[in-house]
């Protein structure tokens, strides 16, 4: 098996951090969001090879991945931002057996090992949602195989959204259907992946429907500090092993060894990289990048750079590496 991993998107809804660091790279839980997602493709064990499909940011990915999996690896440009089908048909040289196609912008609780037996020609893993009309869902048939994909729908035909994590066990198929999008007129600039296996079905194919017990999204400011939140829960929680006077922990937490604090509140739901320093401040629900100073100050919804330097301020900032705030507090 092969996997196909397009990250090439610019990540323009967690700006300024994104400017620096490609998207699926950025931390939760003190852990790039691909590095949760990767976890799970490599206890298959049965992975040939990865392919990147990279673009904003390329060298940091190719620079970060060979070394932090141990999977043989191929990355390929997508130098113009033409959709997801088009992601794809850059690997389409590269695709000789059955394929995992993962968008790691987000977190999920999904069964890989349900492909190792599969005999449909795909599986398409989706969450059920009550807000349907903000994503793309799935309509399936009585056999649990998909019959269509309907962009954010009026009516609630379905509540079972694609979450972008995909198995196509029939790989010449998906080569034609690929193909075959790209032969049609671009929606605003931009061919969709969902179009193939739309041309898929209606060719025959039967693509099998799973639902996901979990799906946190890492896309944008909000929904990250959330889904650090449930990866603290979720067992990636860690407290240092010595604390500074005055300092008070509120689980959970991810503190790396070596952060000072001191007469400061921290906690709950939040993770300091290393070398981080937090005093005579309050913080909470916040991620903080490394060697970040945190000084006077009372943050809450705070999602921090490397390097950052907060003084006398209260409220949430937003703010990328190597900025300074200081307020008159």
């Amino acid at each position: 098996m092969k996997v196909i991993i397009p990250l090439a998107g610019k990540g323009t809804r967690l700006r300024p951090h994104t400017h620096v660091v490609p998207k699926p790279m950025l931390k939760v839980a003190g852990r790039p969001v691909m590095s949760y997602v990767m976890d799970d493709v490599l206890q298959l064990g049965n992975v040939e090879q990865v392919i990147y499909i990279t673009g904003h940011l390329k060298e940091k990915v190719e620079a970060f991945a060979p070394k932090a999996f141990d999977v043989p690896s191929l990355f390929i440009e997508q130098d113009v931002q033409d959709g997801t089908a088009g992601a794809v048909a850059r690997a389409s040289d590269h695709i000789d057996a059955p394929v995992l196609i993962i968008f790691v912008d987000t977190i999920f609780d999904a069964d890989l090992s349900l492909l190792k037996d599969s005999t449909d020609d795909g599986i398409i893993w989706t969450k059920d949602v009550e807000d349907y009309q903000r994503f793309g869902v799935v309509v399936t048939d009585a056999n649990g195989h998909m019959t269509r994909i309907v962009e954010k729908p009026k009516e609630p035909i379905s509540k079972r959204a694609n979450i972008g994590l995909y198995y196509i066990r029939n790989w010449p198929l998906l080569k034609e259907a690929v193909a075959h999008v790209l032969t049609t007129t671009p929606n605003k600039g931009e061919w969709y992946l969902t179009d193939a296996f739309q041309y898929m079905i209606d060719k025959g194919a039967k693509i099998r429907v799973v639902d996901v017990d979990g799906w946190y999204d890492a896309g944008q400011l909000e929904t990250l500090l959330d889904t650090n939140r449930v990866m603290l829960e979720k067992g990636r929680a860690r407290r240092p092993a010595t604390l500074g006077d005055g300092a008070t922990i509120i689980d959970p937490v991810y503190i790396e060894e070596g952060c000072t604090i001191e007469h400061a509140t921290v906690g709950p739901n939040v993770t300091l990289g290393k070398g981080c320093i937090v005093r005579q401040s309050t913080v909470r629900d916040t991620i903080a990048g490394e060697h970040a100073v945190i000084t006077n100050a009372t943050l809450r919804d705070c999602f921090l750079g490397d390097r950052v330097k907060v003084e006398g301020v209260a409220g949430s900032l937003n703010i990328g590496d190597d900025s300074e705030i200081r307020g008159e507090g």
